[in-house]
C-alpha cells in the first residue's frame, strides 16, 4: 500500500461520522481519475472497517509552489507512467474535487490522525510537468471532511468539518477563511454547491441528524431540514431539478428533498444497512445510486421506486462513495473499504423504463456479467479488469 497521506492522480491523455471517537480509520491514498479538464466529480480515500492501528506522520506541511526532495518535511511529488502522486505527511484525506473552471485544479479536504482529533487542512493542487504543485493550503482547527466548487466563482470553495461548521475560502487570498457557518451541532459530513442556473445554495448533511440550506451571502442558514432518524453521510443537488436534492443516511433511506415546500419529497427504504453514500446521474433527472453497508449499489427511478432498477454486487466491504460518471450515462464507479475502487461499465443503466417494467412484473434475476477496474494499490500505473456478476431486478 502507498503510504498514509498520499495522494494519487490517474490522468488519461485528453489533458487534460460517528462521533468523533467512534470515526473510522481511513487508509491508502485519494485516487482520482481525470478524464477530461475541467471534470466536476470527486472521491474519497478507502477505509477499512477492520484496521485499527494509527499510523501518522508529525512532519508539517510542504511550502505552495515548492517541490520537495523526499526529506522529511517535504513534498514528494512523483510523476510515473500515467500517474502522479503527492505525498501530504501528517494528513489523512477525505474527500477530493476538481475544478469546474481551471483544468487539473484540485481540492483535497484532510485531517490529522484519521480525523479522530486534531486539526484539518483544505490543499489546493495543480498539476505540472513533473508532478504536483501545492498551490496554497488553509489550516482549519478541526479535521476537513468534505469540500466543495462554487458554481460561479472559480476561487471560491466551501469546506466542513468535525466541529459542526462550514468554512467559505478564497483560493486567491492566502489567508481565510471569509466567512464561518456554525449552526450544526454535530460533525458536518457533506456539503454540496447547486449546480442549477439560477441558485446559488449549499447543502449540508450532519451527524445531528439535520440538513441545512445555506446562501454564501448570508450568514445564517436558509432552512432545517430534519426527518432523518441517523447520522447523515451524503447530501448532493440534482443537476437537473432547480431546489431539489437527496439525502443519504444511516437510517437506511434515501429521501428526495424539495427548498421549495422545506420538506422531504420522497422517502426511499433503499437498503437494509447503513447507506454511506449516493449520487444523482448526470443524464436521468429521475436516476439516483446509492452505496451501502451491505456492500451493494441500487439504482432508484423516482417514478416508481417499490423496488431498485437494478444492483451492482462485488464489493466485499461497505462502500463509501459512489459516483456518476459526468460523460458517460452508463458508467459509474465506487470506493470501498475493501480497497479497491470499481468502474461499472455496462448499458443496462440506460435500459427504458418498458424494459425495467417487464423484468419487474416477471420477476426475474438477471445476471450480467461487466468489466469492472481494479485499482492496484501497489503499482501506480496497473488496472486489472475482472468479470463480476451483478444482478437487475428482484
Amino acid at each position: 500500500m502507498f503510504a498514509a497521506g498520499a495522494i494519487q492522480f490517474g490522468f488519461t491523455q485528453n489533458k487534460n461520522g460517528l462521533r468523533r471517537s467512534q470515526r473510522l480509520f481511513p487508509c491508502g491514498p485519494i485516487r482520482i481519475s481525470n478524464t477530461e479538464h475541467g471534470a466536476r466529480t470527486s472521491a474519497r480515500s478507502s477505509w477499512s472497517l477492520q484496521r485499527r492501528q494509527c499510523v501518522s506522520d508529525s512532519d508539517r506541511l510542504p511550502r505552495p509552489g515548492r517541490r520537495g526532495t523526499g526529506a522529511a518535511g517535504g513534498m514528494n511529488a512523483v510523476c510515473g507512467g500515467a500517474a502522479r502522486t503527492l505525498r501530504v505527511p501528517g494528513r489523512h484525506g477525505y474527500a477530493a474535487e476538481f475544478s469546474p473552471y481551471l483544468p487539473g485544479r484540485l481540492a483535497c479536504a484532510a485531517a490529522q490522525h484519521y480525523g479522530i482529533a486534531g486539526c484539518g487542512t483544505l490543499l489546493i493542487l495543480d498539476p505540472n510537468e513533473s508532478g504536483l504543485r501545492l498551490f496554497r493550503s488553509f489550516d482549519w482547527s478541526d479535521g476537513l471532511f468534505d469540500v466543495t466548487w462554487s458554481e460561479n466563482n472559480e476561487h471560491v470553495l466551501v469546506t466542513c468539518s468535525g466541529d459542526g461548521s462550514l468554512q467559505l475560502w478564497d483560493t486567491a487570498k492566502a489567508a481565510g477563511p471569509l466567512q464561518v457557518y456554525k449552526e450544526h451541532t454535530q460533525e458536518v459530513y457533506s456539503v454540496d454547491w447547486s449546480q442549477t442556473r439560477g441558485e446559488q445554495l449549499v447543502v449540508s448533511g450532519s451527524w445531528d441528524q439535520t440538513v441545512k440550506l445555506w446562501d454564501p451571502t448570508v450568514g445564517k442558514s436558509l432552512c432545517t431540514f430534519r426527518g432523518h432518524e441517523n447520522v447523515i453521510y451524503s447530501t448532493i443537488w440534482s443537476p437537473h431539478i432547480p431546489g431539489c436534492f437527496a439525502s443519504a443516511s444511516g437510517d437506511q433511506t434515501l429521501r428526495i428533498w424539495d427548498v421549495k415546500a422545506a420538506g422531504v419529497r420522497i422517502v426511499i427504504p433503499a437498503h437494509q444497512a447503513e447507506i454511506l453514500s449516493c449520487d444523482w446521474c448526470k443524464y436521468n433527472e429521475n436516476l439516483l445510486v446509492t452505496g451501502a453497508v451491505d456492500c451493494s449499489l441500487r439504482g432508484w427511478d423516482l417514478r416508481n421506486v417499490r423496488q431498485p432498477v437494478f444492483e451492482l454486487l462485488g464489493h466485499t466491504y461497505a462502500i463509501r462513495r459512489v459516483k456518476f460518471s459526468p460523460f458517460h450515462a452508463s458508467v459509474l464507479a465506487s470506493c470501498s473499504y475493501d480497497f479497491t475502487v470499481r468502474v461499472f461499465l455496462q448499458s443496462l443503466l440506460i435500459l427504458s423504463r418498458q424494459n425495467l417494467d417487464l423484468v419487474s412484473k416477471i420477476k426475474m434475476n438477471i445476471k450480467v456479467y461487466s468489466e469492472r477496474c481494479y485499482f492496484s494499490p501497489s503499482i501506480s500505473s496497473a488496472f486489472l479488469f475482472y468479470s463480476v456478476p451483478y444482478s437487475v431486478g428482484n
